[in-house]
């Protein structure tokens, strides 16, 4: 069986996808406003960015959104610097939906499985005797997903108020909430989403949440 029997070719259709997606992402570069995007950068020609909102989105090199990537940015919230800052390298999967009032920011190499929802503050809805769509937005706070993070299929990264920060290497389990800080080197899953092991550093072990929980509880009880 030749080798190309054992592997068929690619549907040529498929390069008019990417030819598209490269033409687009220079009609952004060329008309767009943006803070930076990147040279290297892909951005799929049927993600929704607008051209409105492109001042405040900072894509860096070699950036790739893949199809059906919703930007959205709300324009009364802070002005200073970009509310979106998409670091070196990171790769932003299928339906991913992020929306940043104060800043929400990707170190480099993030990587974001399809349909990930990514979120610094909520809708107000305190009134009840108003629609919610007609009482704004809260505060809410700001979002960071440390360098080389890995967060999985249908997850939610959601703050309420104040920083929200996940430390480098960080993988975040399929469907997981996270509403809180977790350090560096952490695996954490559900819904809300816990630590389930962490990396230590000074062993080159992984170390399971249950264990470090117990081990904080001891060291409490001895102050």
């Amino acid at each position: 069986m030749t080798h190309s029997a054992k592997h068929p070719a690619e549907d040529p259709l498929k390069l008019l996808s990417r030819i598209r997606s490269a033409l687009y992402t220079r009609w952004l570069r060329s008309t767009y406003p943006f803070a930076k995007l990147g040279t290297g950068a892909s951005i799929h020609h049927s993600c929704d960015i607008s051209r409105v909102h492109s001042p405040h989105i900072l894509i860096d090199d070699h950036v790739f959104f893949a199809r059906d990537v919703w930007i959205n940015i709300v324009l009364e919230g802070p002005g200073e610097g970009p509310k979106l800052i998409v670091g070196k390298g990171c790769k932003i999967g299928r339906r991913a939906t992020i929306s940043a009032l104060n800043q929400i920011k990707f170190e480099e190499d993030v990587l974001l499985a399809p349909s990930v929802l990514i979120m610094d503050h909520n809708h107000q809805y305190s009134d009840v005797h108003r629609p919610i769509h007609e009482q704004g937005v809260t505060e809410g706070g700001r979002i960071t997903i440390g360098r080389n993070s890995w967060l999985g299929h249908g997850c939610v990264v959601f703050c309420s108020k104040g920083e929200l920060v996940l430390g480098r290497n960080c993988v975040v389990g399929a469907n997981s909430v996270v509403t809180k800080s977790f350090p560096p080197y952490s695996v954490i899953a559900g819904s809300p989403a816990r630590l389930i092991k962490v990396f230590d550093e000074a062993s080159g072990e992984w170390l399971r949440g249950d264990f470090l929980a117990n081990e904080q509880s001891l060291n409490v009880g001895k102050v």
